[in-house]
């Protein structure tokens, strides 16, 4: 699709919000978009799956569009959600609610276009709403990104003159100070990972919060703009110079939320990177997802990566979780004029080849445009589901993709690639965390554990070719460990396969990966639909016998992408 204008950019985000027009609820407050279920009610589903359309609608009210339909579907919408005497009301909220996330859309609605979210209610719907929106600082909310929820509520309560807790705003402003870990990089409050959440949560909403506090927090807004400098520096090393950003990390299905914080710099009048290198990055970015297969037949945005699949989902995706994504169209309020409707998207900047992101707990290497991220397997450990595919891999490319397991009983359904999988009476274990972990200019050497009794300390070399995989590798019992590769997909042009002496390769016409090492070649045919990238792939790997006591292995990845 072509990018350029703000007219453009209009018509993208029509193309994603137009086909929920037909399934608001008679009151509006309500969006049913699919069955399956999350870990918060009906009542939170379906607010979410409205409020977050609102991410680009608003943007598009501020900037001068105008939409009378979505118009009098959220003035309504807002009305009826918010009266306790209304069938459609969100409900009374309790601690660490879900609709404490979907405040802040509404929230960031009504701090910059209050002429239609507010000013056209009546003095009891104003009441109504600052009433709803006020149980956010009656309960308890987590210690992560959603302090900033709160702090979007009070600045918006406080905005039109309603009653607002500066105790609850400032606490939340000292949370967020204290996450912060260096070169623009945060934790998300206790957790220790370092993903998404850290541009399109906390730099998003840093960036906000710099402007709507420019006047009566300089300081922290200054610095909120400081960091956003730093971590530019770091986070495109993460996009590919095809458009793809690394898949990495929890809530993936929010897909082109990962170009929000670029268009969060550009709305806030920061210039980390040109104007025509974001740009870029941005038109990409959305052309790259508009090539997937996100939509279902109705139009609607699905649970999955590149095309509808749950086995990735986290706990908390409900049908209108993926809307999230709406946060990239914040560029539709600049002005008309705006030197970005008129710039020409710019390629990628010279970056460096080897880049270590101590802060993120990664080592990025990038090969003519192509992002392969080395982790070092940071994660809680036992977070929201499947940390070990999302974290503890050992390489996470923009070109393959990465799987999410099936289940651990079996190989072909535990698809474990990138990591080393030991088989252990019919189940399968692989790196969950690491204990301790490096990051050099040249390599990552991460210890960890798989299983009680085995202690592995790996170290990872990227070379021009691919990466070799170093493990030592302490066991009280025998077994046997699968070194594993790039999945590659397997239905595709030219899709060939072998495994002789000791290499096992998979090829297509686009994508090549092979596995070398004193073991014995093999190729796991994964279940379907385990990969984010391919419906159906295979996997080269190296099977080793790991004999019980010291055992030092050395495998040799060779990938190559057109």
């Amino acid at each position: 699709m072509n990018l350029q204008t703000k007219a453009d950019f209009t018509a993208l985000m029509h193309k994603f919000l137009d086909p929920l027009k037909p399934c608001y609820s008679a009151g509006c407050a309500r969006l049913h978009l699919g069955e399956t279920g999350v870990t918060y009610n009906q009542n939170a589903i379906e607010l979410e799956a409205f409020s977050r359309p609102l991410w680009a609608l608003v943007p598009f009210w501020v900037g001068g569009g105008s939409d009378p339909e979505f118009e009098k579907i959220y003035r309504k919408g807002l009305a009826a959600g918010t009266d306790p005497e209304n069938p459609e009301y969100w409900g009374t909220t309790g601690e660490y609610d879900q609709c404490y996330v979907e405040m802040a859309a509404i929230a960031c609605g009504i701090l910059t276009a209050p002429e239609k979210l507010w000013t056209p209610l009546s003095d009891t719907e104003k009441q109504n709403l600052a009433a709803w929106l006020g149980q956010i600082n009656a309960h308890t909310i987590p210690d992560c990104n959603w302090q900033f929820f709160r702090i979007l509520v009070n600045l918006a309560l406080k905005s039109v003159g309603m009653p607002y807790s500066p105790e609850l705003l400032e606490d939340g402003l000292c949370k967020i100070d204290s996450y912060y870990s260096g070169d623009g990089w945060s934790t998300d409050g206790a957790s220790v990972q370092k993903d998404y959440y850290i541009p399109w949560a906390i730099q998003y909403y840093g960036l906000l919060y710099s402007k709507f506090a420019a006047d009566t927090d300089p300081r922290r807004a200054a610095l909120y703009r400081q960091r956003a400098q730093l971590f530019a520096q770091q986070f495109v090393y993460w996009f590919d110079a095809n458009g793809a950003a690394l898949p990495f990390g929890r809530s993936l299905t929010y897909r082109f939320a990962q170009n929000s914080f670029w268009a969060a710099c550009i709305w806030a009048g920061l210039e980390p990177l040109p104007l025509p290198v974001m740009k870029g990055l941005i038109v990409r970015n959305f052309n790259w997802w508009l090539g997937q297969k996100m939509f279902d037949r109705d139009g609607i945005l699905t649970i999955g990566y590149c095309y509808p699949q749950m086995y990735m989902a986290e706990r908390y995706n409900a049908p209108g979780s993926p809307y999230w994504g709406m946060k990239s169209f914040l560029l539709l309020a600049l002005p008309d004029d705006h030197p970005f409707w008129s710039a020409e998207a710019a390629p990628m900047p010279a970056l460096e080849r080897l880049k270590p992101m101590p802060y993120a707990n990664m080592l990025v290497q990038r090969r003519a445009g192509r992002v392969t991220a080395y982790a070092a397997g940071v994660n809680e450990g036992h977070g929201h589901g499947q940390f070990p595919e999302k974290y503890a891999k050992f390489a996470y490319d923009t070109r393959f993709g990465f799987c999410a397991s099936r289940s651990r009983e079996v190989l072909n359904q535990a698809a474990p690639d990138s990591m080393l999988a030991f088989v252990i009476d019919d189940n399968v274990f692989v790196r969950k965390v690491s204990k301790t972990w490096k990051i050099e200019a040249g390599a990552v050497t991460a210890q960890w554990s798989p299983f009680p009794g085995i202690e592995v300390t790996t170290t990872i070399t990227p070379t021009a070719t691919g990466h070799r995989r170093h493990h030592e590798i302490d066991s009280s019992f025998d077994c046997e460990a699968y070194d594993c590769g790039f999945a590659v997909p397997n239905f595709t042009p030219g899709y060939a396969e072998s495994a002789e002496n000791d290499t096992a390769e998979a090829h297509c016409d686009t994508l090549c990966c092979a596995v070398r090492g004193r073991g014995e070649a093999v190729v796991i045919g994964c279940d379907p639909n385990t990969s984010l990238y391919f419906t159906n792939v295979h996997l080269p790997a190296v099977k080793y016998h790991i004999p019980k006591g010291h055992t030092v292995l050395d495998t040799e990845v060779f990938d190559e992408a057109n």
